[in-house]
């Protein structure tokens, strides 16, 4: 009873807190990290699009995706981040899973898709676009990559087909 009691008046003080207090209070007490989102991009043959970065390190390889902006959706952010890196736009965006890492404090919002037209490089930040078969990723390839590539054509595939 005196537990629930002291909540309550917890409770109230915080509500009458500025809001401005509020705010800066949970920002300083919550834990950062960002949020992007990236495409798993499958052609008509099964093969998946990946992109050679030129500031990603290791190999380069990748699956294609970046950043979501303050008030951008994930979908839109997959979709623009195409069209910026490689001039491709998306079709029958499917979301696969979300991952979050500790290094970089990162959250990652996973889609499935369908190219529309060809990718080629239209950022500096990409030096290659390649279409890959599952079974002929390039040496090097990030292993938790690799494994959500298979899940995703695992699952994913035969829904869109």
């Amino acid at each position: 009873m005196l537990a629930q009691m002291l909540k309550n008046l917890v409770g109230a003080i915080w509500r009458r807190v500025p809001r401005v207090l509020r705010r800066m209070t949970m920002r300083a007490t919550n834990a950062r990290f960002t949020v992007t989102s990236a495409a798993i991009v499958v052609d008509k043959q099964g093969r998946v699009l990946l992109l050679k970065h030129r500031f990603r390190p290791g190999t380069g390889w990748g699956i294609p995706g970046g950043f979501i902006e303050a008030g951008e959706q994930p979908e839109e952010a997959v979709r623009r981040e195409l069209r910026e890196e490689v001039g491709l736009e998306l079709a029958d965006v499917e979301l696969v899973t979300t991952r979050a890492f500790k290094k970089p404090r990162q959250i990652e919002i996973v889609f499935l898709s369908r190219p529309r037209g060809d990718a080629s490089p239209k950022s500096i930040e990409i030096r290659k676009a390649s279409w890959f078969s599952i079974d002929s990723l390039p040496e090097g390839f990030p292993a938790d990559q690799r494994r959500l590539i298979k899940d995703a054509l695992n699952d994913g595939v035969k829904r869109m087909d």
